[in-house]
């Protein structure tokens, strides 16, 4: 079966994101979200403009990474360029306590995470 994305050449990876493999100065959980601040530009990279046509609305690292097929790696490297050009911003997740002032169970984050995996 062919993925979109995960099957491409490493190639248009690599050249989407000039060969980096992670951002350079920022650091980013597949959670953070994104909003836009600006409209795409013309002379854009077509990824930078759709990731800027999706942040309309808050939207997560993951979802940007699903909704344009690439790994989660190379989204956060385009996400990572529109944040150093100032045409995003970022919000990253608060994991110390939850909604209601309870602290989040790791454990039990972990073992959701494994199940997903596992599906």
């Amino acid at each position: 079966m062919n993925r979109p994305g995960r099957d491409d050449e490493p190639d248009r990876f690599y050249t989407l994101t000039g060969g980096r493999a992670a951002p350079t100065t920022e650091e980013f959980d597949p959670v953070t979200l994104v909003v836009s601040e600006c409209a795409p530009a013309a002379a854009m990279q077509y990824e930078h403009a759709a990731i800027l046509s999706m942040c309309l609305q808050p939207t997560a690292v993951v979802e940007i990474a699903a909704e344009l097929r690439l790994p989660i790696g190379i989204a956060t490297v385009l996400v990572a360029d529109l944040l150093h050009a100032g045409k995003v911003t970022v919000r990253h997740p608060e994991f110390d306590t939850g909604p209601c002032g309870d602290t989040f169970d790791i454990d039990m984050l972990e073992k959701v995470l494994v199940g997903l995996r596992s599906l």
